[in-house]
């Protein structure tokens, strides 16, 4: 790769395209580490504190409630303070809020500080995606923020190991401590990260409302958008968080026990990397809605499996398909969603897509909990979720429009 520049950072030195990947992509990986861990913390707090799988699921989805209020909230004030800015508050945040819930003793307290982490997480993520969009050219813009999206695999293999090696011998509290780290990592980007180019330069956008922001995101220009946005992010988040917070707990369900199910896991995750890396390949080659329905319909039919597996190789191979294919298209989606829209509005409409996306993130986790409790196979829950996924692939088709090379308002 070249190495063009793309900003300024505050001594007005010039700032390569990969140096941005790299500082916006390792807090990222941060974020996907917190995310990733919860999802083995929850097979430990079931243990250790004796939750029920309805008590389970709330763990999930009050995070997710967070970041659908972080998301729009933070997605907002993005388009008034800058995306820099907003990028460090939520680090700080989620980073603060993760390492105190290591020392709560009720799932009450537990639960407050896991929406603050979720409001940080879901008012970066979209943020983040937009600084990168908006700073690299329109042939390779595609590929860089799926590129982006690639540090939430390393974040989730991290998470992995460090729930294989810590959680089973020190404990959970000990795992969520480690993920306060990032807060020191806000003080590096202060120095070195520069904000949107196209954010800087629009020096009006400092005298619209949140309202009229809001309003524009459903004017008629951008309304069908959207409708596809909307439809989109809701039925993706829906099922990933559903299936992926319940990963671990699944496979203790299918007889494992709780050491060897992290294990299987990790193994699982290793295959988000692929799945990330020919997303990105694909992107700039063919195109978004392309690489959105293949690997959704890809993700469908991983979960139709694995869902239905009786064996340990098929249970595997059918989760690293389910791993490569869903965050893959993850990837895609952080590249389609703020092209959607113009600068002055890019950080408003991202957000809310992002905010009703964590709308269905609370949902999913609930739900499985839900009906386990009502005695509902693991089968029948993923095929819930393998529909979900084809509504979010129709909207794509009928609704989206392709953005490749296109350049951004």
């Amino acid at each position: 790769m070249t190495t063009n520049t793309i900003g300024t950072n505050k001594s007005q030195q010039p700032i390569s395209r990969n140096k941005l990947l790299g500082v916006a992509g390792i807090g990222w990986l941060f974020d996907a580490m917190d995310v990733g861990i919860l999802s083995f913390v929850i097979a430990a707090l079931a243990a250790d504190w004796g939750l029920s799988p309805s008590q389970s699921g709330w763990i999930g989805s009050v995070n997710s409630i967070g970041m659908a209020v972080g998301a729009l909230v933070f997605g907002v004030f993005a388009d008034k303070v800058g995306r820099k800015k907003i990028f460090m508050w939520t680090l700080v945040l989620f980073s603060v809020a993760s390492g105190l819930s290591a020392f709560t003793t009720t799932l009450v307290a537990f639960l407050l500080l896991r929406f603050l982490v979720g409001m940080g997480l879901g008012g970066e993520l979209p943020v983040a995606s937009t600084l990168v969009s908006e700073s690299v050219k329109a042939k390779e813009r595609g590929r860089v923020v799926v590129l982006l999206e690639s540090f939430w695999a390393a974040g989730w293999l991290i998470a992995a190991l460090i729930s294989y090696f810590v959680i089973p011998t020190w404990g959970w509290r000990v795992a969520l401590i480690l993920t306060a780290l990032p807060a020191f990592y806000a003080i590096y980007l202060r120095w070195h990260l520069p904000d949107s180019p196209q954010f800087t330069v629009k020096e009006e956008s400092k005298k619209r409302s949140i309202g009229q922001n809001i309003k524009d995101v459903w004017s008629k220009k951008y309304a069908r958008s959207t409708l596809m946005l909307w439809v989109l992010w809701f039925t993706v988040v829906f099922s990933y968080y559903g299936m992926f917070l319940w990963l671990p707990s699944v496979m203790v369900g299918k007889g494992f026990d709780m050491i060897t199910s992290f294990k299987y896991v990790l193994i699982m995750t290793l295959a988000q990397l692929p799945g990330y890396f020919t997303a990105a390949w694909f992107i700039d080659k063919i195109g978004r809605k392309f690489v959105l329905v293949s690997y959704l319909i890809g993700t469908a039919i991983s979960a139709a499996i694995f869902g239905n597996a009786e064996t340990l190789s098929i249970l595997l191979a059918s989760g690293m398909f389910l791993s490569f294919f869903n965050l893959g298209a993850w990837g895609a989606l952080y590249a389609y969603t703020p092209e959607q829209y113009p600068a002055i509005i890019r950080g408003t409409g991202a957000g809310m897509a992002a905010a009703v996306g964590r709308i269905g993130g609370i949902f999913g986790p609930l739900l499985v909990g839900f009906l386990l409790t009502a005695g509902y196979t693991i089968g029948f829950i993923f095929a819930i979720f393998c529909v979900a996924i084809m509504i979010g692939v129709i909207g794509v088709v009928f609704l989206g429009k392709e953005t490749k090379q296109l350049e951004l308002e």
